[in-house]
């Protein structure tokens, strides 16, 4: 078990099965059982995956006092996550609407409220990662200033970029530069993956990268080792959703590298779990246990060998 702080964003979240993109313009329509709402946001989902796998989570995010603010509250206490450090100091709890098809793909409309307006408290940070050798900062406003915090007291930084066409992001670009572990998605990657990587590594010397390459898998690098290396996709069950993969991704790759700092073996039994994950419709729903995953991984070795 690793103790693993994460900040990120917390919602509710609102996932709605459509027949197809684009959507034909109908009044109203009946997708009965094709709509829910819970508990999600990356931070959420980061630290229910980890918290899953078998670590110790403790999530810094913000929330209101109002009816979703409750809601999320609770979904944290029953999958084992303390609200200690969940403030309740925004007017609205931040929302998500993900409206996804039958072939897995979605789109996503996020509303933040005012989350990019506030700061967490630093001294109740310092405190958090005294006896944490993995800190994960979601690319959310008011983990910015945390940043060098986690650098200053030699704190693996791990942090998700999410969708990037631009090495030189302006928003993104102090995320990338105090990383150590970076992680992205090449939806709006334009060339080739490995020269973006290159580009990136050499930017900001960072010493891992993983990019999410979908439906064919991911891409490793790794400074120490100057390796660059796509790693396949596998199939453990009929697609749903993909909303959320990226964090499944993200989580159990951090989860079996806090244990034995392999990135080979994380990011190949990360896209098991991320597979895995897919065949559910919430973003926050579908994460496998780490003795279920393991089962998984193995029983796929011995067919591929077979």
């Amino acid at each position: 078990m690793s103790k693993i702080v994460v900040a990120g964003l917390v919602n509710i979240e609102t996932t709605v099965s459509i027949k197809s993109f684009p959507i034909e313009y109908t009044p109203i329509d009946f997708p009965f059982f094709g709509i829910q709402s819970r508990a999600s946001g990356v931070g959420f989902n980061i630290g229910k995956a980890l918290i899953t796998l078998g670590d110790e989570v403790v999530l810094l995010s913000m929330i209101s006092k109002d009816s979703y603010g409750m809601v999320v509250k609770t979904e944290l206490e029953s999958c084992g996550i303390c609200t200690s450090y969940i403030t309740e100091n925004l007017s609205s709890t931040p929302q998500t609407v993900a409206l996804f098809d039958s072939s897995g793909k979605r789109k996503i409309y996020c509303d933040l409220k005012e989350i990019q307006d506030y700061l967490y408290d630093e001294e109740i940070f310092k405190k958090l990662i005294e006896n944490t050798p993995i800190v994960c900062l979601c690319n959310i406003n008011f983990s910015r200033k945390l940043l060098k915090i986690a650098k200053d007291k030699n704190k693996i930084i791990a942090t998700d970029v999410q969708v990037l066409g631009d090495i030189n992001d302006a928003y993104n670009s102090d995320y990338m530069k105090y990383a150590n572990i970076l992680f992205l998605s090449n939806e709006n990657i334009k060339g080739t993956e490995e020269e973006f990587v290159k580009e990136i590594a050499k930017k900001y010397n960072n010493d891992i990268i993983v990019v999410g390459l979908g439906s064919e898998g991911a891409l490793l690098y790794v400074k120490k080792d100057n390796c660059i290396k796509k790693f396949p996709a596998v199939k453990t069950r009929e697609v749903v959703n993909t909303i959320g993969a990226g964090d499944s991704l993200f989580s159990c790759f951090i989860h079996y590298y806090a244990k034995n700092e392999d990135p080979y073996e994380a990011i190949k039994k990360a896209i098991v779990f991320a597979s895995y994950k897919i065949g559910v419709a919430s973003a926050a729903e579908g994460f496998l246990t780490e003795e279920e995953l393991e089962k998984i991984y193995t029983d796929k070795k011995s067919a591929k060998r077979n």
